[in-house]
């Protein structure tokens, strides 16, 4: 039996109510882990230090932990722990909530200054993203553009579409919903009614109704049992939970259902006892409430659902590392492919699921419309009826009855009508076995036309999903090219073939290459180092270049600016920030580079000009106290004193990727760039915008680098962008 390794939906239904127990919470600080694990520490007036676990990479996952479960932090917090840091020091957990019955929750925290969500995405390939009160997205993890959706900072955030909830629908539409499916029960609770397939299977089996009974041979007996079923284990959610771990039964066992009554084991074989062992401590799941479909398995109780997954998670993290460690004993520094293999493949299987998902709703909607035409006249009379009854004043209740009368009359029109929804101005109508909701304030084609665009949005939310699975099929590929490509290197060693450590890495050839990176301070600016190791800063906007010259400007810096607007501050640094100041004497390479890149990421380039003057100051020139009567922009400052210019400067930049001592995308003026990385391409002023420009030079670093995977990691067109000069830009040919 595979381990779980994502919480459920109805896992975080179960899980919402104890973490809202910690309401109130003050937090203390933000850490971001790899593999996309956030931890918050908190204090909490009556338990002390808390810690909340949020993860949305291999493991899906949130809940509180012990102190002594939770990782070392990391020794320098990158960009988005530090954000997090910013918003959440001092903050009070407001609580938490679960975006419908879907995979998603919302934490929210309050300061009397901001207030802050933290949405964590538990599905597909995970995501968390930080909202402010408007909703916008402050960052996030990963940035997802959907023709359904939009994950990405600065814009609004957009939640994933409802999913029908089974908990908290009645017991006439819960019917309506199962008679809808083609399949079995089983099936249909799994997948239409979104319980998935364990919880799925218990409640067929609490509801004595055989699982594999065809929705068509099914009727009101099986239907309301299981409907009885799935209420009963609704009200144990939100207050009746017995947490159980599950383990895989040991040999021998003659009733592997019962607990474990550890003194009695003790009694038994030494040897054998020692291997029981080694299985007890590798649980294969976890639950909210103590389920009949594990029956056969070994279980453990667990105070607490949080205490269930912390305990849970613990312990896979454990057994993870040691068949890591064992797996492959002669060589303990292989990467586990087959690890990313598995799970590139589970990807693949859910969005093949949800692709056929949204085929079929697609499909539905199509011929509900379809059906509303081929009984035209049918559907318009009841329409019109409810129409005019309306418009003379009737209420919903009498206008029910009338068409309940009208069924044991025997007329058509009436029979169809199934149900009435005041609140929503509808009815549904029953045509050849289609149940179809109609919105009695629009007609006939009206309506038809409202499902023929539900059903083209549902063909839109199906082609975002191809597009992530083909994206997905090549991250498989590449798996599975690495780790052939890592064994057949293995064999060649082996037989005294290893290349000679002595040589340098040709990296493009490299079959797999390690990702290294360290988030720097001044990463938030456009950046690079002169060719004499210079930092150099520029800002991106007007926010950025007040920043730069009030907080890092300091004695003995360069400040650079085009002489026409719309250019960047530029700032060549003579000291870190916490250092003291220094004066230089500057290169003249490196007063050359500096210029050349205020110069390209300026209105200069955006323009499509080729060269433009730059001219530089020292600090104490510039003020933002204006002459008499002028008024100074933000993000503008104001020049006195005598300038040094550099006349027809010419535009240039390069983006590379580096591989050592460090893995990132680098980008700036050529001759600075170009000894710091592995493979570069210079681009021009040109016709393609910046986002285009970026996928270009994405897809030609891919052609370039045998380690594709590498690529999409360490230089996704996004980065690639971030060192893009704002406008149109052409890639210069060799």
């Amino acid at each position: 039996m595979d381990r779980k390794r994502e919480l459920t939906s109805v896992d975080l239904t179960a899980l919402v109510a104890e973490l809202n127990g910690f309401v109130g919470a003050k937090v203390d600080k933000a850490y971001l882990y790899p593999d996309s694990l956030v931890r918050l520490k908190l204090r909490d007036f009556d338990r002390g230090r808390v810690e909340l676990l949020v993860q949305a990479g291999e493991f899906k996952r949130a809940h509180v932990s012990p102190p002594e479960h939770v990782p070392d932090a990391p020794e320098r917090p990158p960009d988005f722990a530090k954000m997090l840091r910013n918003r959440l020091s001092g903050a009070n957990f407001g609580g938490v909530s679960q975006h419908g019955f879907d995979r998603v929750l919302t934490f929210a925290f309050e300061r009397e200054d901001e207030s802050t969500e933290i949405v964590a995405e538990l599905f597909g390939q995970g995501n968390i993203a930080v909202l402010d009160e408007t909703g916008t997205t402050v960052d996030c993890l990963d940035t997802v553009r959907l023709q359904s959706r939009t994950v990405a900072p600065g814009a609004q955030y957009d939640f994933p579409s409802d999913r029908f909830h089974p908990f908290e629908v009645g017991e006439e539409g819960f019917a309506a919903r199962m008679a809808d499916s083609d399949t079995d029960l089983v099936r249909t609770l799994a997948t239409q009614l979104n319980l998935g397939g364990l919880y799925a299977e218990e409640l067929c089996t609490r509801a004595g109704v055989e699982k594999t009974l065809a929705i068509e041979d099914a009727g009101e007996e099986e239907f309301g049992a299981l409907y009885d079923a799935t209420q009963r284990f609704a009200s144990a959610l939100e207050g009746g939970l017995d947490p159980r771990l599950y383990y895989e039964p040991d040999d021998g066992d003659d009733d592997s259902g019962d607990e474990r009554n550890e003194s009695e084991e003790d009694d038994g074989d030494e040897e054998g006892d020692e291997d029981a062992g080694e299985e007890t401590r590798a649980p294969v799941d976890v639950t909210p409430l103590s389920l009949e479909e594990h029956a056969e398995l070994r279980s453990e109780s667990i105070d607490g659902f949080n205490a269930a997954l912390d305990a849970y998670f613990t312990a896979i993290e454990g057994a993870d590392s040691e068949d890591a460690g064992g797996s492959d004993a002669g060589s303990s520094s292989r990467p586990d492919f087959e690890a990313e293999i598995e799970k590139q493949q589970r990807i693949i299987a859910q969005q093949e699921g949800a692709i056929e998902d949204f085929e079929d709703q697609a499909d539905a909607e199509r011929e509900k419309a379809e059906l509303l035409y081929a009984r035209y006249d049918l559907v318009d009379d009841v329409l019109s009826t409810v129409s005019e009854a309306r418009a003379a004043d009737f209420g919903w209740e009498e206008i029910e009855a009338r068409f309940a009368d009208g069924a044991e009359q025997g007329i058509p029109a009436a029979e169809a009508v199934v149900d009435v929804d005041p609140a929503t101005s509808s009815v549904r109508m029953e045509l050849d076995g289609e149940r179809i909701d109609l919105d009695t304030r629009m007609g006939v084609e009206k309506n038809a036309d409202r499902l023929y665009s539900e059903a083209k949005r549902i063909g839109e939310k199906k082609q975002g999903a191809l597009e992530a699975l083909e994206n997905t099929r090549e991250a498989l590929a590449e798996a599975e090219q690495r780790k052939d490509e890592w064994e057949t290197n293995g064999e060649r060693e082996e037989s005294g073939e290893a290349e000679d450590d002595s040589e340098p890495i040709d990296w493009l050839a490299e079959p797999s290459i390690p990702v290294r990176m360290d988030e720097k301070w001044y990463e938030r600016f456009r950046w690079f180092r002169t060719s004499d190791g210079f930092l150099v800063l520029g800002g991106r906007n007007a926010d950025d270049n007040e920043d730069l010259v009030n907080k890092y400007m300091q004695p003995g810096d360069r400040f650079l600016h085009t002489q026409v607007e719309g250019g960047p501050v530029t700032l060549l640094k003579a000291t870190g920030p916490s250092e003291p100041s220094r004066e230089i004497d500057f290169p003249d390479a490196t007063l050359d580079e500096v210029a050349q890149f205020a110069v390209s990421y300026s209105t200069v380039w955006k323009n499509g000009r080729y060269a433009g003057d730059v001219y530089m100051v020292e600090p104490d020139q510039v003020s933002k106290t204006p002459e008499s009567g002028e008024y100074v922009e933000k993000g503008a400052f104001v020049i006195r004193g005598d300038r040094t210019y550099f006349d027809d400067t010419p535009v240039g930049v390069a983006v590379g990727i580096a591989c050592e001592p460090e893995t990132r995308v680098l980008g700036g003026p050529p001759a600075a760039i170009r000894p710091r990385i592995e493979t570069a391409i210079e681009v021009e002023p040109g016709r393609y915008a910046q986002n285009d420009a970026a996928k270009t030079i994405y897809r030609e670093f891919r052609e370039r680098f045998r380690d594709t995977s590498f690529v999409r990691k360490v230089a996704s067109p996004d980065k690639i962008a971030e060192f893009l000069p704002p406008g149109g830009s052409r890639i210069v040919e060799d």
